[in-house]
């Protein structure tokens, strides 16, 4: 399952990102906290990170810099 949640966002780091404006709040990118927190929590606890994370970017919210806990 790992693996999978990785080439997702890999997919989407290389397939969809590049055509869209850039838009994330943070620093790192949502896409590359994905990725740091799947590789060190594995899929479920990693995935549920980053589900929040990508819950919170968004124009209502501060953002700022943000490393994987």
């Amino acid at each position: 399952m790992k693996k999978v949640l990785l080439a997702l966002v890999k997919f989407y780091r290389v397939a969809i990102s590049p055509y869209r404006p850039p838009c994330c709040r943070y620093i790192p990118t949502c896409s590359q906290y994905a990725l740091e927190a799947i590789e060190k929590y594995g899929a479920l606890k990693g995935g549920w990170l980053a589900f929040r994370r990508i819950l919170r970017c968004n124009p209502f919210h501060k953002g700022g810099y943000d490393p994987v806990p």
